[in-house]
């Protein structure tokens, strides 16, 4: 039985395998609602009881859990992959540019209120900020403000546009356990600016620019710079589509299947 995320089911007769994606919940509390708190909680401590393996899709979500009593044998590191797309694409923005753009759900974690300070503070580079997702929970800030356009959920065809046309894409998160967005970004040739948060050093590597999480001066600092240097995108367009090649769902694939033998054995 396979959990693949802290939804854990009762003990049952199968080996049990969950997916832990990160701590955020106990590291970042004032992120979650009370029920969501008590709901991973719950998840975390009928993992620690009950699974055989514990499957992690970063080092530093394992190191998080070996530090909170879960023995390092059980622990897998299993990183996300990605279907690399086309280099080239006949996608449309939906939005003219140029834009920095944000990918996921709008909560407090995201570091959307960093985010919105570190754009108000780009004077003159003309650009607009793009934020593609859900309203998730907690207080965020209002988004109706000039220059910031707020889509919502968007379709795979409308965020494939997005990522081709933006001229960064901005991960401001408090902590993450790994940050798919970094690699959907650079799979598509886009620049990427992000926090020195949680598991986002681990994916970006040295293919974006990475920032002090929490500090929208630094933010506004590197997103600015990269505004203005078309050849500065060029390179980490180039570095991102190198990056994300390591990054295999047949790899991810073997992880898994590695990860269930150890839980049967």
């Amino acid at each position: 039985m396979h959990a693949p995320s802290l939804a854990v089911p009762p003990p049952g007769r199968a080996p049990l395998v969950v997916t832990v994606h990160d701590l955020a919940f106990l590291t970042h509390p004032g992120c979650f609602t009370a029920r969501g708190r008590a709901f991973h909680a719950r998840g975390l401590e009928l993992a620690r009881r009950e699974a055989l393996v514990v499957v992690v899709p970063s080092r530093f979500t394992g190191d998080e859990l070996a530090a909170h009593g879960f023995p390092g044998e059980l622990i897998h590191v299993v990183p996300h992959g990605i279907d690399l797309p086309p280099e080239r694409s006949e996608a449309a923005s939906p939005v003219p540019g140029p834009f920095v753009l944000a990918v996921g759900t709008v909560e407090p974690r995201k570091g959307i209120d960093v985010l919105l300070e570190a754009f108000s503070r780009l004077d003159g580079s003309g650009a607009r900020l793009v934020i593609a997702g859900p309203r998730g929970w907690g207080e965020v800030p209002d988004l109706d403000r000039p220059g910031v356009v707020a889509l919502g959920r968007v379709d795979e065809a409308t965020l494939d546009g997005l990522y081709r046309h933006a001229a960064v894409l901005a991960v401001p998160s408090r902590t993450e356990g790994f940050g798919l967005p970094v690699l959907e970004a650079m799979a598509r040739g886009c620049p990427v600016v992000a926090s020195d948060a949680g598991a986002l050093p681990e994916v970006v590597g040295d293919a974006g620019i990475l920032v002090p999480a929490g500090d929208p001066e630094a933010l506004a600092a590197a997103l600015g710079a990269l505004l203005a240097d078309e050849n500065r995108r060029a390179a980490l367009a180039a570095a991102g589509r190198r990056r994300t090649a390591e990054f295999t769902w047949p790899a991810c694939l073997d992880g898994h299947l590695r990860a269930y033998e150890a839980a049967l054995a």
